[in-house]
């Protein structure tokens, strides 16, 4: 097990590149504080990367549970996620999601997750091309500003617990420039904007979600990119965000809306590149994922797949 948190597809994304699983609990499911009770507006979760679907499981039944005083609340589990693992889910209807808020998918990521969905049906659900019932190009700049204004005031009270203001030195430059100082910068009114059309999302996709259980979609737009590239350390800011943005593209939707969501190892390009597949479900509703990758991990096993190096 890995530990990792993920506002934005910090779980996914690394699971989706390194051929293991990856889940991101709902929002509220995993204690966060006692130092703080949430992180980015409520869009960042902590949990782990795992080789298997049982191991996930296991772990969140053990750091799973209400925490006092916390703003979220997470529905409680029928029972645990363990029992889960290996129970049939039934038939069911999945949405293929293929919308694309920054960039074209790349056609490795596009046919990775039209196998996904030729091997969801051979399993017995149903699965049929769905358009989100969001502008995610719209919501991507509102949460990037919730984002960024919680970067900014986690780091001034960093610097005032260290009794000195904030230098540029102190970080790395897309820290600086991308996060500190365009945290900085909104009005108190679109910061509360920015929360607000977040919060809308999840009624959004909560009534998208009475039609289809299950969302699914590449889990990230590119196969698995250089380092270096996504450095914060890059001077060129802008190229930075870019080319996250073109990377990215939409992991971040289920941190806005709260959803747990998964990516699961079942594609390799021909190079032995590994692209994960994304499943996201209903707020609180890990079960169904749970139930849904053990089946995916047993028809496909990924445990002794590994990346060439």
């Amino acid at each position: 097990m890995a530990h990792a948190t993920d506002g934005g597809g910090s779980i996914r994304i690394p699971a989706s590149c390194c051929g293991v699983f990856g889940l991101k609990p709902t929002r509220g499911r995993v204690p966060y504080g006692p130092a703080a009770l949430e992180g980015w507006a409520g869009m960042s979760i902590a949990h782990a990367e795992t080789i298997s679907v049982r191991d996930s499981a296991a772990l969140l039944d053990a750091t799973a549970g209400p925490e006092l005083g916390s703003p979220y609340w997470a529905p409680p589990q029928q029972r645990p996620f363990l029992s889960e693992v290996g129970v049939d889910p039934g038939k069911l209807r999945i949405a293929l999601a293929l919308d694309s808020p920054a960039a074209p998918f790349d056609p490795e990521c596009r046919k990775a997750a039209a196998e996904a969905a030729k091997l969801c049906e051979s399993l017995g659900h149903r699965v049929e091309e769905a358009k989100l019932p969001l502008d995610l190009a719209a919501l991507n700049q509102r949460r990037a500003i919730a984002v960024r204004v919680s970067v900014a005031r986690v780091l001034e009270d960093r610097a005032m617990a260290l009794g000195r203001r904030l230098a540029e030195s102190d970080l790395e430059p897309v820290t600086w420039a991308g996060f500190y100082q365009m945290g900085i910068r909104p009005p108190a009114i679109e910061y509360s904007r920015a929360i607000a059309a977040c919060q809308l999302s999840g009624l959004d996709m909560a009534k998208f979600h009475q039609r289809y259980d299950v969302i699914l979609g590449p889990t990230l737009a590119k196969p698995p990119v250089p380092l270096g590239i996504l450095s914060l350390s890059r001077k060129d800011v802008q190229g930075f965000f870019s080319d996250m943005s073109a990377f990215q593209n939409w992991a971040w939707l289920f941190n806005v809306t709260g959803q747990p969501s998964m990516s699961v190892p079942l594609y390799w390009t021909a190079e032995g590149l590994p692209i994960g597949v994304m499943f996201s479900a209903r707020f609180g509703d890990e079960a169904t994922l749970f139930r849904l990758a053990s089946q995916l991990e047993k028809a496909r096993p990924w445990v002794k797949r590994r990346p060439v190096v």
